[in-house]
């Protein structure tokens, strides 16, 4: 038996209507579908989603704590949305928000536009330009975009310098010693 599969899913603000298979999550500003394999059944209980397997084999296991997990990410998402942040750690290094782009002067011989993908906004500190607030009701969305601009410019080891994300550890090297 899944033990993440058999946890139930708490559902407090959110409209879920169960079609067959498929699953319509409606929360105020946003709405998230999703499909259940061959042999997982979901049923609404008063304010929690139960998830059930026809059979109790290996495949169906997974598929079982994999879809609960999936649903729950997304009735979150819908709920209260995620956020993450990221900095930029460097002098002079920033980012400007500028309509749906981001404009990054990351130390090199030009600036970089960065498109915000539909579904995630940011929050740029004013001041500096050096701390981000992503925030999305799309958890796999919004680590995806994350990435994507800590690809830009990623920490390095000797100075501690690039985009990291919010409680990232570097570790340091040492750098050149005269022997």
């Amino acid at each position: 038996m899944s033990k993440i599969g058999r946890k139930p899913i708490p559902v407090e603000s959110a409209n879920v209507t169960i079609d067959g298979k498929m699953l319509t999550i409606k929360g105020l500003k946003h709405t998230e579908t999703h499909i259940l394999p061959e042999g997982v059944h979901i049923v609404q209980e008063d304010k929690c989603l139960k998830i059930t397997v026809d059979e109790n084999t290996a495949e169906l296991k997974r598929a079982w704590g994999l879809h609960r997990a999936l649903i729950a990410n997304k009735v979150k998402g819908v709920e209260t949305g995620f956020e993450q942040r990221v900095k930029i750690v460097g002098l002079g290094l920033k980012g400007q928000l500028v309509g749906r782009k981001i404009n990054f002067s990351l130390g090199f011989s030009h600036k970089i536009e960065f498109d915000l993908p539909e579904g995630v906004s940011v929050v740029v500190e004013e001041k500096k330009g050096q701390d981000l607030l992503f925030r999305a009701a799309n958890k796999e969305l919004l680590s995806n975009t994350c990435d994507a601009v800590r690809r830009l410019r990623p920490p390095e080891p000797y100075k501690g310098t690039g985009i990291m994300f919010e409680g990232q550890r570097i570790i340091r090297k040492a750098g050149k010693t005269k022997a």
